[in-house]
């Protein structure tokens, strides 16, 4: 077991997803969920409701950690750029693509308290698809040479599945963050994403935050699941305290 040893609060390493095509729904469940969680992440579908960023200033509002997930995909000046302007909107994380020059384009843009995380491969990629888009090698190497790209152009972490988390550490090291989609509870469907973990397997690999959507927006009690998950992450990393006081 490798859980992270950074000093994140346990309730902040769950980030939900809030995947609607309206705010209010989105809303609606920042409000059911209440105090259960402190993170959300918006992504494309709510950049393309409007209002995009009415909806980031009521979540801080709401005294709730933000996760831009715009994946930036464009020449680098123009990634710079956007980042540098969403930096001023008081997000803590942002994605951009694995690509070298773009990375290093954003990390000249990030600037204060921003976050810029590489997205390495998609957790809806397996092998196979991987190869249907003429690549080479395999989702494992890509995944880890990605990472060590983020790093090396000054990016502050990683979006990858849990099932590589494990190597990915061992490459870059324990600082980077490791953020991790693809999340499932015991018993709950993959749906389209082809390389999952459970909440307990992520953290044991050494992710230090995970992304829940569908499982706690479809379940049929949503706060349930989430005080589940809490509860699941918050005894975890109680159990690895009595062992470091011991050391």
């Amino acid at each position: 077991m490798s859980l992270s040893a950074k000093p994140i609060p346990p309730r902040d390493r769950l980030i939900v997803a809030l995947d609607f095509p309206s705010h209010q729904e989105a809303k609606n469940l920042v409000e059911t969920l209440g105090e259960e969680v402190t993170f959300y992440k918006i992504g494309l579908e709510l950049f393309m409701a409007g209002d995009y960023f009415a909806l980031i200033d009521w979540l801080r509002q709401q005294d709730k950690k933000i996760f831009a997930d715009l994946k930036f995909y464009d020449i680098p000046a123009t990634v710079e750029r956007a980042v540098r302007a969403l930096s001023r909107t008081g997000v803590q994380f942002a994605t951009v693509h694995g690509e070298q020059a773009i990375m290093e384009a954003a990390a000249q843009g990030k600037g204060g308290a921003l976050k810029m995380l590489a997205v390495t491969v998609l957790t809806s990629i397996d092998d196979r698809t991987l190869h249907q888009m003429g690549y080479r090698g395999n989702v494992q190497s890509l995944v880890l040479q990605r990472s060590e790209q983020a790093v090396e152009a000054g990016l502050d972490g990683v979006i990858a599945s849990g099932q590589e988390a494990t190597s990915i550490r061992k490459a870059i090291g324990e600082p980077p963050l490791i953020v991790s989609p693809g999340v499932r509870p015991e018993g709950n469907p993959a749906n389209d994403q082809k390389r999952v973990v459970t909440v307990e397997q992520a953290f044991c690999n050494g992710v230090d935050h995970i992304v829940v959507g569908r499982p706690i927006r479809d379940a049929p009690d949503p706060k349930a699941v989430a005080a589940a998950i809490q509860n699941c992450i918050l005894e975890l990393f109680e159990s690895r305290q009595p062992k470091e006081r011991a050391r």
